[in-house]
């Protein structure tokens, strides 16, 4: 085979840089710190959401513990113990994946024990110590944006009555936030886990009533990004799991200025060069690959196989002589038994074949039946093996006036038995004949090219290129019947027109002589000539696609054996002048290809026009690591959009942007309105996006009037300023009035709190 010439007019693409996919990955030498520092009746502020604990004293800078809100319960059979697992250390030993759980369910916690075990966790490792068997300090505690009252009655019961905390304050963590970067008048966008809050602030105190929240947070965007992604790549041989697809989406998400534009040339060849991510899965590869075998090796091997099916017949002959043999001996003991039954009693008879295994007479006379049978079938085999046709046969040629009746039915076996061998000589004669005419076209066909072959390459290449026009009219014919108003649709349904006309009441003269001729019927009318002419069924095959699909397919295969031939002798004819390869698709302009593979040709198709068969292919080390490997596009901003757009994936809501304009717009005073758009803060996981914080002053240009003064800022730390304002909060007076003591539960009720400026509103 020649070898494959490239495409000169196909550009080289410089290779694309590989992310690797990572996953939660935690050190096991280095375990949850103990804090040593611990006094009493120092607040203890503890940042409580369904991602994260941020537990601390508030005579830190910094929270003490930071673990991820999962349990693991996990039973040591060894030990006969049930261990219980928190936060990180569930991670340190992969057995335990299958056994992580979390005590929320969305926003809202639904296992009190585990928050019970966290809580546990969390004082031991804070080091909390008393003499009186309770927690001695107060407690600052988070909560969400219109905490349900039955979420509040749980923390009060378990603070209260298992710890018997002295008292305890809740507030919001995106205010809290606010507070510590210092604001005073503006609109919070705090972006959480499970939700999204925007939280007007008037003069250090959020506006409850004007607040607004939306249902996705990070959680649901990790959510959505796996789905996109197992709708994009629907056989990926890897299963991702949350861990991954958080982290490919803070890694490489990024919110868009101006998403509709964007959208609209993200998939252009020289923006998809910037934007698409390639994430390599890792995935092993053996080192030493079998190697190819020569066809020496294969045609040695095939050899051998064949020997060994030789002899596995030569073996299979001989056990069914051998199984013939002992049928025969057995057909001559039991007609000689038979013979002697005639002498015997019946309780002789009844001894003699219970003796031989059989269960009476009638299972002894079937059992000669099939015997017999077997004999015979035998014996003909061997007739056949050894018989002469022109003896095998003698009744066939003689009259049956000279024969008897038992003769008679004799010679019509024997016809029978010789149309069967007369019709098994033909076809061997048959395909004797095609294999010799085979031979001499193959024969032909090589004298051809020694002698000239240039000519015999000439002449197939005129041969391909006829058979290519045939298939494209063909193809072209079989398109036009889609087009009902094309010359080809019009016949064809002429054509069924006329059938329908002929059997229905046709005006005709033909017909109308059929009609006077009221004897005539569909199988005796003279006049019905129709089949006479093998023409005449070519109107059938006229109005069926079949005949053209068939005839589509015989061209094709004609098209392979003749690309075939050149491909093996022609010197100039390579992969890329064959037929296939001239109808494959431009990649480059091909949406979906861009989208599944990124701006770089599919190896695959290549491979495959290179005339690889399908198992190099599979297993070339790179095409499995590209099988491994997922493009990351339109994802990157599709996933963070659905905070400004919450239809994108179904969500019946407002998106930030839309609350914030109706907000400033409507709902504010006009004096309060113009002091909050001066400080619009961003805080929460979501905050760390990129462009999060320029898309945001966009939007609010869009809806604001020209020259409007608008200040937009992300928070300094979006994810521990929360606690952080706990901790700077902790020493206020707003903070100490705000404490519900254990008195002041017991006798107001779960639902009771005290208002504050970071927390939310009392109902009572």
């Amino acid at each position: 085979m020649s070898p494959s010439k490239a495409k000169p007019e196909e550009p080289e693409f410089p290779p694309q840089p590989v992310n690797i996919l990572t996953d939660y990955h935690v050190s096991t030498t280095t375990p949850e710190p103990f804090y040593t520092s611990y006094t009493p009746n120092t607040p203890i502020a503890m940042d409580i959401g369904s991602s994260q604990f941020r537990i601390g004293l508030t005579n830190s800078s910094s929270p003490n513990n930071v673990f991820p809100s999962v349990v693991s319960r996990y039973r040591d059979r060894r030990a006969q113990a049930t261990l219980t697992l928190i936060g990180n250390d569930v991670y340190g030993d992969p057995a335990l994946k299958s056994t992580i759980k979390t005590p929320f369910d969305g926003p809202l916690i639904t296992n009190w024990d585990y928050i019970e075990y966290m809580l546990d966790y969390s004082f031991e490792h804070l080091g909390v110590d008393s003499d009186n068997g309770r927690v001695n300090n107060p407690i600052i505690m988070t909560e969400p944006l219109g905490c349900p009252l039955s979420q509040r009655r749980g923390m009060y019961e378990l603070l209260f009555e298992a710890y018997r905390v002295p008292k305890v304050v809740f507030g919001i963590d995106a205010l809290f936030s606010y507070y510590a970067n210092k604001g005073k008048d503006g609109v919070v966008i705090g972006t959480g886990h499970e939700s999204t809050y925007v939280i007007p602030v008037v003069s250090g105190k959020g506006v409850m009533s004007q607040s607004k929240r939306i249902d996705w947070g990070g959680d649901q965007c990790q959510n959505f990004l796996g789905k996109l992604l197992s709708l994009k790549y629907p056989y990926f041989p890897t299963k991702l799991n949350s861990h991954q697809t958080t982290n490919l989406f803070k890694d490489y998400c990024y919110v868009s200025e101006n998403y509709q534009e964007e959208l609209k040339h993200i998939l252009d060849m020289d923006v998809l060069e910037q934007k698409d991510i390639v994430v390599q899965v890792p995935v092993e590869i053996a080192s030493n690959p079998e190697p190819k075998k020569s066809e020496e090796e294969i045609a040695k091997q095939q050899q051998k196989r064949k020997e060994q099916g030789k002899r596995l017949q030569e073996q299979a002959q001989q056990k069914r002589l051998e199984k013939q043999a002992q049928k025969k001996e057995e057909w001559e003991y039991y007609s000689k038994f038979k013979t002697e039954m005639v002498n015997l009693t019946k309780e002789q008879i009844e001894a003699r074949l219970s003796e031989d295994g059989f269960d009476d007479l009638d299972d002894f006379n079937k059992y000669m039946v099939s015997l017999e049978k077997s004999v015979k079938r035998a014996d003909h085999e061997e007739q056949e093996d050894e018989f002469d046709a022109g003896s095998a046969w003698p009744l066939v040629d003689t009259p049956d006036d000279q024969l008897t009746d038992e003769q008679i039915k004799e010679k019509r076996k024997q016809k029978l038995h010789k149309a069967n061998y007369e019709a098994r000589e033909r076809t061997k004669e048959l395909k004797r004949q095609e294999e010799e005419a085979k031979a001499a076209y193959e024969k032909e066909q090589q004298e051809w090219r020694e002698r000239d072959l240039d000519d015999w390459c000439t002449t197939k290449r005129v041969q391909l290129a006829s058979a290519i026009s045939k298939y494209k009219e063909r193809q072209k014919l079989l398109e036009s019947f889609k087009d009902r108003k094309s010359a080809a649709a019009q016949q064809r349904m002429k054509n069924i027109a006329d059938l329908a006309n002929d059997e229905t009441g046709s005006t005709s003269a033909t017909q109308r002589k059929r009609r006077r001729n009221a004897n005539a019927t569909i199988d005796n009318d003279p006049n019905d000539t129709f089949g006479a002419n093998d023409d005449d069924w070519n109107l059938y095959r006229d109005i069926s696609n079949t005949s053209i699909e068939e005839e589509m397919t015989n061209i094709m295969t004609e098209i392979t054996n003749l690309e075939d031939d050149l491909l093996k002798y022609d010197p100039n004819f390579h992969h890329e002048d064959t037929f296939a390869a001239a109808t494959t698709f431009d990649w480059s302009s091909s949406v979906l290809h861009k989208f599944i593979h990124g701006p770089r040709p599919n190896m695959t198709i290549a491979m495959q026009a290179e005339g690889l068969s399908p198992e190099e292919i599979a297993s070339h080390p790179e095409v499995i690591r590209k099988n491994h490997q997922m493009h990351l596009n339109v994802e990157r901003i599709r996933v963070p959009e659905i905070l400004f757009q919450p239809n994108i994936a179904g969500l019946d809501q407002a998106g930030i942007s839309e609350i914030c304009s109706g907000l400033i717009n409507r709902r504010l005073e006009r004096e309060a309105a113009e002091r909050v758009i001066k400080d619009v803060f961003i805080t929460g996981g979501l905050a760390k996006l990129p462009n999060f914080q320029t898309r945001v002053e966009r939007d609010f240009r869009s809806f604001l009037p020209v020259g409007t003064p608008l200040k937009v800022r992300t928070a300094r730390d979006p994810i521990l300023d929360a606690w952080h304002g706990m901790q700077m909060w902790a020493d206020s007076e707003e903070c100490k009035s705000g404490y519900i003591t254990k008195k002041e539960y017991e006798e107001y009720g779960a639902e009771y709190i005290k208002e504050h400026g970071l927390g939310n509103m009392c109902l009572m």
